[in-house]
């Protein structure tokens, strides 16, 4: 996680407001910049977020169901590469 790209995005989302939630199956949580951060389920938060950002592209997610239930995504590892429907919610970075 420390030279991780996830912790630059996190900081600029920070910087402009953002408030930031985060999902890893294999980091229940980390401390970066005297923040602590805490692996929320998913499924459970992502109706109420503005964005989803995908940084990491593991493979136990279901990526069709991740854009389905998200309002707007941004992709910056292609994991959404496979995903049939609702392509029109996905933004490649």
């Amino acid at each position: 996680m420390r030279e991780s790209p996830t912790l630059k995005v996190i900081e600029i989302l920070e910087q402009n407001g953002a408030n930031i939630l985060i999902n890893d199956p294999y980091i229940p949580k980390f401390k970066h910049k005297g923040k602590e951060y805490i692996s929320v389920e998913w499924k459970n938060e992502i109706n109420n977020a503005d964005i989803v950002v995908i940084t990491t592209d593991h493979s136990c997610y279901d990526y069709e169901l991740v854009v389905e239930k998200a309002k707007l995504l941004y992709d910056t590892r292609n994991a959404t590469k496979n995903v049939k429907n609702n392509r029109e919610k996905i933004n490649k970075l």
